[in-house]
């Protein structure tokens, strides 16, 4: 299945908010408006679970083939599977950008890569899966519409990254501190629902 290229307002409504597909300050504003879902007697168990899983793929705009195989890097790696599949998809590029406030969605960010307006440590990098590093400097190219419009991202949202402004060249350098802790994800998911999901799927 490709990319759910859709309207996203429909996913919205029947996920609850999803921070990677409309702006920080729609998101804050509503987050505390979202119910719960009600969902019904019948496969309730899976139901959870799917919804949770349907949640991480459009927040982060992935296919299933891409979630499936970042569930193999998971179980592989050390420690807890659910938190190490968080911090894959938060290292992402295009995610990275999201979070330095460079884009306003992540389907936009994604845009920016795809485009070849983001360089990361001085190298032009278009994919926008590139797995971001600690100590990785990530830059714009001298666009003033960029310096104008992107604002600097406070420490207390994203404890792992670090932006400034360079008046002098007009360009922006956000950079990579540490990997993300499992506090300072965005989206509100419990991702054990979404291991044992795929356990008894694959």
């Amino acid at each position: 299945m490709s990319r759910y290229r859709g309207p996203r307002l429909k996913k919205i409504r029947r996920l609850q908010a999803l921070p990677g597909l409309v702006t920080q300050s729609k998101y804050k504003k509503n987050r505390k408006e979202n119910k719960k879902i009600p969902y019904r007697k019948r496969n309730k168990e899976y139901r959870v679970r799917l919804v949770e899983k349907q949640k991480l793929r459009f927040n982060y705009g992935l296919t299933e083939r891409q979630l499936v195989r970042y569930m193999h890097i998971a179980g592989k790696s050390k420690g807890s599977t659910g938190q190490v599949l968080l911090q894959l998809l938060e290292m992402r590029l295009d995610n990275i950008v999201f979070r330095l406030n460079m884009a306003s969605t992540i389907p936009g960010a994604r845009q920016l890569v795809n485009h070849r307006h983001i360089l990361v440590n001085g190298h032009i990098v278009d994919i926008p899966s590139y797995r971001c590093k600690p100590r990785d400097i990530i830059t714009t190219k001298n666009h003033e519409r960029f310096f104008k419009k992107i604002e600097i991202i406070k420490p207390e949202k994203s404890k792992h990254l670090s932006i400034k402004k360079d008046y002098k060249v007009r360009n922006f350098q956000g950079q990579v501190k540490k990997i993300i802790d499992r506090s300072g994800v965005l989206l509100k998911i419990k991702e054990s629902l979404v291991v044992e999901y795929y356990s008894r799927q694959i």
